[in-house]
């Protein structure tokens, strides 16, 4: 659900036809109610996982809804536990749909493409949920040859633009 940003019923109905390994992507067409089918770009580390499992029937996962959520609960609160870190507890499968959606809104600051990678047929639901996120602060580094650029990505900053007149590229990390 993290990688797909699919819905928990989307995701138990998808089928071994809906993996194309190819181009590295997953059609998403066994819909829940208010939303469109669509293809979702997935890493190759996907890809291998789901190869693993086991061919039983048409269907990736055999487990039925409940079945999945009851194993989820036990897991969730295992880990907790283990961590002491109860905040876990708060965690849903819809939790993970939301993280997609909002690294998706943090990558690109566009609601539209957030709409279709969650496959959502009204924008109203990106803009009341995703477009009231606030703007956060960046630390911003200007990199001015190839070294220090290199060491500013191995520290986190992401490359922001081309090359200014001094000869200096911008980087940013979230504070």
């Amino acid at each position: 659900m993290k990688d797909t940003g699919a819905d928990p019923t989307e995701l138990l109905r998808t089928k071994w036809i809906d993996i194309n390994e190819e181009n590295r992507t997953l059609r998403i067409n066994n819909l829940v109610k208010d939303h469109n089918p669509r293809f979702v770009n997935v890493s190759t580390n996907f890809i291998t996982r789901i190869k693993r499992l086991p061919k039983k029937g048409e269907r990736i996962f055999t487990a039925t809804y409940g079945g999945m959520q009851s194993n989820f609960r036990r897991q969730r609160k295992r880990i907790a536990e283990n961590l002491g870190n109860l905040r876990l507890l708060k965690a849903h499968f819809t939790t993970f749909r939301h993280w997609k959606g909002t690294m998706e809104y943090h990558r690109t600051r566009d609601l539209l493409y957030v709409q279709q990678i969650l496959g959502h047929k009204s924008i109203q639901y990106e803009k009341a949920l995703y477009g009231t996120l606030v703007e956060e602060d960046f630390t911003v580094k200007v990199a001015t040859n190839v070294e220090e650029a290199c060491k500013l990505i191995q520290v986190g900053f992401e490359y922001v633009t081309g090359e200014y007149n001094d000869g200096g590229k911008i980087f940013r990390k979230r504070k």
